[in-house]
């Protein structure tokens, strides 16, 4: 259930809105007329609520449910008690997000953690920093000279925009953010404490010390992405480091310098991706993945978590482990690990000893 302390009040819906809404079908058509309050997991809902069930595994649940409607596929359908409302559609989560989304829309994308309509009389502002109408800048955030940001952005408080940097509209930039160095597009949201733009690591190593490589490139992020919580993302040293739109990344990654990653990527949290890999369109890290240096991924795999990719994997593939290789090969080596195992714990049991050993004395008087 949504926090309302946090979110506001939804205005209540029927079933045969959120019938039409999601496209799923009122199994009772008598109870079109129902009030839905709030929306709720299956084991806390009441009977204002709306839940979904897609999952056989919490069935216990979902028979002691007090849920007044329920979101449910047609193969699972007999299993919703009889006092709650059947809606049955394909894909009952999708539909439940569908209606989420209505419910609150306000919890899509971050606005103003203060309360602050425009600009925050605590805010630094460059005199040359230009902002289009409609941006909202809460209090403390430090806005360099030369900046831009469009209309329907919030910058967060406490954030830092460094100099040149341009945000496009409708974006949300988290409290205690960093960003210098980038162009980021449109409907982009970072959260609070992302650092985005700094020096990549760059060093050349000898006798004498590690000197220090200009990194002069720059951050491009493009339309529509997502960065998590403390996630990081450094500048490029003579190339740019880019992510393509509609990637969303999760809190505590690291993107190395030169990174290139292409549209609509997901990364899980805590991977890593070291400097100049390339990812291509719609490429799936799983939580802590490990990229090597100058590795390329191609367009649609997918990698396991916890696992580290070095040199390339071939597009539209599931790879696995470290370092990483196709997934079922993966898991035959881990069957055949662990068969080896037994039989060599089974091998090395010590035998019984005998209760009348042969010591060479049968038959003698």
């Amino acid at each position: 259930m949504a926090h309302l302390t946090f979110f506001k009040q939804p205005a209540w819906s029927t079933l045969a809105d959120i019938a039409a809404l999601t496209g799923a079908e009122l199994v009772d058509a008598s109870r079109a007329g129902q009030r839905i309050n709030r929306l709720a997991a299956v084991d806390r809902a009441g009977p204002s609520d709306l839940t979904f069930f897609d999952n056989k595994k919490y069935a216990a649940q979902l028979a002691g449910t007090h849920a007044g409607a329920c979101l449910v596929s047609e193969r699972l359908a007999a299993s919703v008690p009889p006092h709650v409302a059947v809606l049955r559609v394909a894909d009952p989560y999708r539909a439940f997000v569908r209606v989420a989304r209505e419910f609150h829309p306000d919890a899509l994308r971050p606005g103003s953690s203060c309360g602050t309509e425009g600009i925050a009389s605590s805010a630094a502002i460059h005199e040359t920093a230009r902002l289009e109408d409609g941006v909202t800048v809460d209090p403390l955030a430090v806005i360099g000279p030369e900046a831009e940001i469009g209309s329907g952005s919030v910058i967060g408080a406490g954030a830092v925009i460094g100099a040149g940097v341009k945000i496009g509209r409708d974006c949300s930039i988290g409290a205690g953010c960093t960003i210098v160095c980038a162009l980021i597009g449109n409907d982009v949201i970072i959260h609070p404490g992302c650092r985005i733009g700094q020096d990549g690591y760059g060093f050349v190593s000898g006798r004498d010390g590690h000197l220090k490589v200009p990194q002069t490139g720059r951050v491009l992020i493009q339309n529509a992405v997502e960065l998590g919580a403390g996630t990081t993302v450094d500048r490029g040293a003579l190339r740019d480091t880019v992510i393509g739109e509609g990637t969303k990344i999760d809190n505590l990654v690291q993107v190395g310098h030169n990174v290139v990653i292409g549209r609509h990527c997901i990364i899980v949290s805590q991977s890593g991706i070291a400097g100049s890999s390339v990812l291509g369109d719609g490429v799936v890290l799983g939580a802590r993945v490990g990229v090597s240096d100058h590795a390329v991924i191609g367009d649609g795999a997918q990698i396991a978590a916890r696992s580290s990719v070095v040199g390339e994997v071939p597009a539209g593939v599931r790879w696995g482990g470290s370092p990483a290789k196709p997934i079922k090969q993966f898991f035959r080596e881990i069957f055949e690990l662990e068969r080896l195992g037994r039989e060599g714990a089974s091998h090395g049991r010590a035998k019984p000893a005998s209760s009348a050993p042969d010591n060479g004395t049968e038959g003698q008087g």
